[in-house]
């Protein structure tokens, strides 16, 4: 019997799947595939949240398949392995995917099943995924392709899905049943596309009124953002999806803008949808350069700034014991929840870089282990150019202070995830060190012993920071390979303004 396999990687979903439409139009009884890559579980880049997450996910969208009639297969190794155990049992007419933008590793994953496609005579048929656009040498026409792409109709949800008579589905082990680890944490969101879907839809009919104001703030980020990120990362939802769920929300309040229902929506879905527009955008830098995770795209950059790794500095700022009570408390909330919003994340980042001097490779990796919506395009684009290895990016480097008393003004925050500050009162919540002697034994907070002084003098380091990354940002090499840079990775929405991409 000859059958498609639709092989899932990270697109856990029915709805709006190229792959799932295609494999259903050819009419052959149709095998689902999920192998979970043995070689990605010892990656450095990869935790327990990540494996759990899309194993939930998983098993969401293998009940949406069984309604259907459809069988899933699962297999914890190697994706040949899985191939050559259906072809053996049947005959696999064609292998049915969507791209995927990943590390190396994937790269050279598909590649093998390519090469065992062509060895095998099976058709391997990858459709594209959202707004990235693959064998792009320059930037030039990207954004005309990813607007086309995200605006083009969804394809429909699958009514039936038939499997071969005598096919039965696997179930999707545990954690514990794989002997893998993960850590507990807290308010994670439910899993699956049905989940994904209701958590858009609270966005733009409630949660999302004061997205604009409310975003950049750990406290009002929390309820004020999307939420959509681990969705996105696990394949739940798509970048399509989303356009298409916003539009039709703007269409409505156009109708009725000052309406209590409607009033204040109009500019933060307007500026939703310019985030919508540089996730594909981040994402295609990774598409062309997959080794992002350990080489800069401007290595001549990277070099000069000779970055070296102090594992006392490292240690503070990982811990979320820096001394620096904001810094703190966004770290600590991020390990405890797996998400925390995008102006804290490149807080992190910065820090690290610019501030404490570490290199990114380091800090990177472990961040991409605190985030349980890990997605490498978003996240290794966005360590480089936190980080100032790129060339053709501004110098981004935060001070703590101020994020600290704009985004936590009164220390509620900050209280609340470093407890050892509880009883500090406003004057001296963001600058603890600054207490007296008996003012630190009247809060309970004794410098160095309840809580430790800044780790480094943060305004000087930081200022020092800015100078060492302006003067190699002026070396010619720097400038030469920024050139090749932003023809490659750079944003055409300004021309004049390179550094703004």
């Amino acid at each position: 019997m000859s059958v498609s396999v639709i092989w899932f990687k990270r697109d856990l979903r029915l709805s709006d799947n190229a792959s799932v439409n295609h494999a259903v139009n050819r009419g052959l009884p149709i095998i689902c595939l999920f192998n979970l890559d043995a070689q990605r579980i010892g990656r450095i880049d990869v935790s327990g949240i990540h494996i759990e997450w899309e194993l939930d996910c998983l098993r969401s969208l293998a009940e949406d398949i069984a309604e259907i009639g459809g069988v899933i297969k699962f297999n914890y190794g190697n994706i040949i392995e899985s191939l050559e155990k259906i072809h053996q049992e049947y005959t696999i007419d064609s292998i049915i995917a969507n791209e995927e933008t990943g590390l190396q590793w994937s790269w050279d994953r598909d590649k093998l099943v390519a090469d065992w496609c062509d060895f095998n005579q099976v058709s391997f048929i990858e459709h594209p995924s959202n707004g990235v656009v693959r064998k792009l040498k320059t930037r030039d026409d990207w954004k005309k392709h990813r607007d086309k792409r995200v605006s083009a109709e969804l394809f429909p949800r699958p009514s039936k899905l038939p499997s071969p008579n005598d096919c039965q589905s696997d179930v999707i082990p545990t954690m514990d049943e794989l002997g893998l680890d993960s850590r507990v944490l807290e308010n994670r969101p439910e899993p699956g596309e049905a989940a994904a879907l209701a958590t858009l839809n609270s966005f733009l009919n409630e949660r999302g009124r004061n997205y604009r104001k409310g975003m950049s703030s750990p406290i009002t980020g929390e309820i004020m953002c999307s939420r959509i990120s681990p969705y996105l990362s696990a394949g739940c939802l798509t970048i399509k999806q989303v356009f298409h769920h916003t539009v039709s929300r703007q269409r409505q309040i156009k109708l009725d803008p000052r309406s209590a229902e409607n009033r204040g929506f109009t500019s933060s879905l307007t500026s939703f949808q310019s985030r919508l527009a540089w996730h594909c955008h981040f994402m295609q830098r990774l598409e062309a350069e997959a080794t992002m995770d350990e080489i800069a795209i401007n290595p001549e950059l990277d070099e000069l700034l000779n970055r070296k790794l102090d594992q006392r500095k490292f240690t503070a700022w990982r811990d979320g014991k820096t001394g620096w009570p904001f810094f703190d408390a966004c770290m600590r909330y991020l390990t405890a929840t797996g998400w925390i919003n995008f102006r804290m994340r490149a807080m992190l980042q910065s820090v690290a870089s610019y501030t404490l001097w570490l290199p990114w490779q380091a800090t990177g990796t472990h961040l991409a282990n605190l985030f349980m919506d890990y997605e490498p395009g978003i996240h290794w684009s966005q360590v480089q150019m936190q980080s100032g290895v790129t060339g053709i990016n501004s110098v981004r480097a935060y001070s703590v202070g101020k994020q600290s008393t704009d985004h936590d003004p009164d220390g509620e925050f900050i209280r609340q995830w470093v407890p050892e500050l509880a009883s500090v009162p406003v004057e001296h919540i963001h600058e603890p060190w600054s207490m007296s002697k008996t003012e630190q034994e009247q809060y309970n907070c004794r410098i160095d012993i309840d809580y430790p002084s800044p780790i480094v003098d943060e305004k000087a380091a930081r200022k020092e920071g800015i100078s060492k990354s302006y003067k190699a940002k002026g070396d010619a090499s720097v400038k030469r390979r920024a050139k090749i840079v932003f023809d490659i990775h750079g944003s055409r929405s300004r021309q004049s303004g390179r550094s703004r991409n």
